[in-house]
């Protein structure tokens, strides 16, 4: 009779103990979701398509197009500001240009 009590009591603490672990796994928050992709990468890759554009478009017009590794942002300002002139180009276009060739140099 001790023996099938010690039998049962063991049974049932066995019982209840992998009840608990169950428990406890269902209580574990689910992880967070991924993170959003940020628009403005797409903002960036719009500016350097519309520079790259308007600097094929616009300079092929006259004359052969210079890598811009060709000279450093230092020779390329004089320059730029001297084409916006020709090109009759605005500010914000010149930016885009400016913009898309001070990038590729850095890449």
């Amino acid at each position: 009779m001790k023996t099938k009590i010690i039998l049962l009591s063991f049974a049932a603490a066995l019982v209840l103990s992998c009840n608990a672990n169950k428990a406890a796994v269902a209580d574990v928050p689910p992880p967070p979701p991924p993170p959003v992709e940020k628009p403005v990468v797409a903002a960036v890759s719009d500016a350097h398509a519309k520079g790259q554009s308007l600097y094929e478009n616009n300079c092929a017009k006259c004359h052969k197009l210079f890598a811009p590794a060709d000279f450093s942002q230092q020779d390329w300002r004089p320059i730029l500001a001297r084409m916006q002139k020709k090109a009759r180009l605005d500010d914000a276009d010149m930016g885009l240009i400016t913009n898309y060739i001070f990038d590729i140099q850095k890449n």
